[in-house]
């Protein structure tokens, strides 16, 4: 059987309350992220003999390249419809044309009618209740945990950390005897024949962006540890998810229809920060036409618009105003736009300006964003961004947690301008940090003297650099807007980057 999919647990419970009977079927899988588009589900069959797919949805991120995915269904029981009682299953897994599966070497898994929980494979121990993302207001979570019997465990602990572990805390879990007999009524008959006990506990973490957890299981003669194969058990807040991408000036096929997947992109990748690039409006002898700005219009088509800070720069393809934005999830405490250039002329494409925000983010603090759209090396890209990262400098303080300079740069790594922004030593390459960390770190942590070779087939020009005393690391980046996702909107990728606290 290939490893791409396999169950880590199901679950078979029939509950009874008010005089109502119930089946209810729950799935957990995890898998190889092999592809961007994916179909995950469950054959299965009860004991008519009659076989039924319920599709999985996704659940979770596991590690770099995993992902849970889960799957539920409830049958209540009728005159003329039985409930499933003992089941039969496998899990299929369609991805890039090709179909993988878990049937339990070729004999399908079987589940008892409520029978509780059947740990997949040779698991000892499963974390039922894992989650990896704490909502914004959420002070503690409940854990639960299912444990082979074989084990012996007298004592299980979760040992956590909210701070990487420099300061680490221990907390008691309490085995539930009648899980099964509470959840699914007095009439359920076996808490669970498959001999896995149910321990849970709750972690108060207060206000805390991340926690790291493993758990110890103590028997009367050793104490087994389940720390996720070496990398512990992670839950925190979302992210900070910062966007980028230059609009291109109206200069789109199917313009309109692209700016509404832009929007739908936003929504559905949860950016918090987007930078955009010429935006354009039309001219309109210079007024502007506020009712045409792409960015006016990508933000009203949000689920839910957000703060929109923008600004223009120059007369842009003949007839349109060119600018740039910044649209933000979380509300801009002070917003700036200044010329980088040394044009400050309207008719001039020289003429540079950029825009800034101030934003108060929660469980992260104060972060500074700029979205500029710089010139091209010979045209005057190191002036202006010495002025950008003087200027940036001068709204540094104690109270900023990061500042991070977004978007066009027009300046391919490893280019003449890309050196220069590595000599400064002020501002790294995150896109960079996420996705090569050894490129990273011969570029801006030693300095290696043939690090261009490195960059030689990298022709980035749109980029986050994040100044290097920031308080914030990132922990992602992927590129948008290709013919492998949603497809092009401009003649530039978008990327997508997150952070979160170092």
């Amino acid at each position: 059987m290939p490893n791409d999919i396999h169950l880590l647990y199901v679950e078979n419970i029939i509950s009874r309350k008010n005089k109502t009977v119930q089946q209810k079927l729950s799935f957990f899988v995890r898998l190889e992220n092999l592809g961007f588009n994916k179909q995950v589900d469950i054959v299965w069959s009860g004991e008519d003999g009659i076989w039924h797919t319920l599709a999985a949805r996704f659940h979770s991120q596991w590690r770099e390249t995993q992902e849970l995915w889960h799957a539920e269904i409830k049958h209540p029981q009728t005159a003329k419809k039985p409930l499933p009682g003992t089941i039969r299953f496998s899990l299929r897994y369609r991805v890039n044309n090709a179909e993988f599966w878990d049937n339990n070497n070729g004999w399908d898994y079987v589940s008892e009618a409520d029978s509780g929980i059947k740990l997949g494979g040779n698991r000892l121990i499963s974390n039922i209740s894992y989650t990896h993302r704490l909502t914004d207001a959420q002070k503690s979570i409940p854990l639960t945990l299912a444990i082979n019997q074989s084990l012996g465990a007298d004592k299980v602990f979760i040992h956590w950390t909210k701070d990487n572990w420099r300061h680490t805390y221990k907390t008691p879990c309490f085995f539930k005897k009648d899980h099964w007999q509470k959840s699914a009524g007095s009439g359920a008959a076996n808490p669970n024949q498959y001999g896995v006990q149910i321990w849970s506990g709750r972690l108060n973490f207060g206000n805390a962006f991340r926690i790291d957890y493993c758990i110890a299981c103590e028997g009367k003669e050793h104490t087994l540890w389940e720390n996720n194969d070496g990398r512990n058990y992670s839950i925190s807040r979302k992210p900070l998810a910062v966007m980028i991408l230059n609009l291109h000036c109206y200069q789109e096929e199917n313009q309109d229809e692209k700016l509404s997947l832009i929007a739908k992109v936003i929504n559905e990748r949860e950016a918090d920060i987007v930078c955009l690039q010429e935006v354009a409006e039309h001219w309109n002898n210079g007024a502007g036409d506020w009712a045409s700005n792409s960015a006016k219009i990508i933000n009203d088509r949000l689920r839910k618009p957000y703060h929109l800070y923008t600004d223009w720069s120059h007369l842009g393809f003949d007839k349109y105003r060119e600018g740039i934005a910044i649209l933000s999830r979380f509300p801009l405490c002070g917003h700036e736009a200044r010329y980088v250039s040394d044009s400050h002329d309207a008719y001039s494409i020289h003429s540079r300006k950029v825009v800034s925000a101030q934003i108060q983010l929660p469980y992260l603090g104060l972060i500074n964003v700029f979205s500029a759209h710089l010139s091209w090396i010979e045209d005057g890209f190191k002036a202006q961004f010495k002025r950008l990262s003087e200027w940036a400098e001068s709204k540094q303080s104690d109270d900023v947690k990061a500042t991070l300079l977004c978007g066009d740069f027009n300046i391919a790594a490893g280019s003449e301008g890309y050196s220069f922004v590595v000599d400064s030593h002020q501002y790294e390459d995150q896109f960079l940090a996420a996705n090569s960390p050894g490129v990273f770190e011969k570029i801006f942590k030693v300095n290696d003297p043939y690090w261009q070779h490195y960059l030689a087939d990298d022709y980035r020009i749109d980029f986050i650099f994040m100044h290097k005393a920031s308080e914030l690391k990132v922990s992602s980046g992927a590129v948008l807007f290709t013919d492998d996702d949603y497809g092009r909107v401009s003649d530039h990728c978008g990327y997508l980057m997150t952070f979160e606290p170092k």
